[in-house]
């Protein structure tokens, strides 16, 4: 009986081996991955974008990232911490995990796929993640800081916003060097940056977008310049 018996184990536990390999997280490929997430997320402490900052929360409770005050309240009651086993249930799933989360994503069905974000994860999320991360060559430092613009702070004279007049459904945008431009009102939005790469007091800037150059978006520094710069003017 052991003689038929020891074969067997020793296929089991090569089958098992296997398993465990086939979902052993890669960092190398979860890096590559990563970029999916640059939009929302960055990784230098208190810089946050659409999403919190994921700096030094691996091991921490869920919803309580320092300085982030856009949760779901169903995330930010959570009763749990970021690791493996629940950055592979909310990374599967976010809607099944917590129904009523912000976070516009699918989620990731395949499970090697989502062992090897993980396994970057792990290591960016740590203490001293972003410098890990570079350190070890796994992402370019736009990776770490995610998704931001430019620095607002020394627009060019084309992106420095002087005065702003709204006349009938049209806003009139005129720039620092003497350019008046006009926008449909539905195609030019006003924006906050508050950040420090975000414009000087006093000085908006109005970033093109739109694949037509039809569109565009004025940040301003403070929310009482939005009213201080529009006039209503025909």
């Amino acid at each position: 009986m052991i003689r038929f018996l020891i074969p067997f184990l020793s296929t089991l536990a090569v089958l098992v081996t296997t398993v465990q390999a086939q979902v052993e997280g890669d960092p190398k490929r979860g890096a590559a991955q990563y970029r999916a997430c640059i939009a929302c997320h960055s990784l230098e402490p208190g810089t946050h974008l659409t999403g919190p900052s994921l700096a030094e929360l691996w091991g921490q409770p869920a919803g309580e990232a320092a300085g982030f005050i856009r949760y779901s309240e169903g995330l930010g009651t959570a009763d749990f911490t970021w690791d493996k086993a629940t950055l592979d249930a909310w990374l599967a799933d976010p809607q099944s995990m917590i129904p009523d989360t912000y976070m516009i994503f699918r989620g990731i069905a395949d499970d090697q796929a989502r062992a090897d974000l993980i396994a970057f994860l792990e290591i960016a999320m740590a203490p001293g993640g972003a410098k890990a991360v570079l350190d070890r060559g796994l992402v370019p430092a736009e990776y770490v800081r995610g998704q931001k613009p430019d620095s607002l702070k020394t627009p060019p004279p084309r992106a420095q916003v002087t005065k702003i007049r709204h006349c009938r459904d049209s806003y009139f945008v005129t720039t620092a060097d003497g350019t008046e431009t006009p926008y449909w009102e539905m195609n030019l939005r006003l924006k906050l940056d508050t950040r420090e790469t975000g414009p000087e007091p006093g000085k908006p800037v109005i970033v093109a977008s739109g694949m037509m150059g039809d569109r565009a978006s004025v940040v301003f520094a403070r929310l009482d310049e939005l009213m201080r710069f529009i006039a209503e003017e025909c």
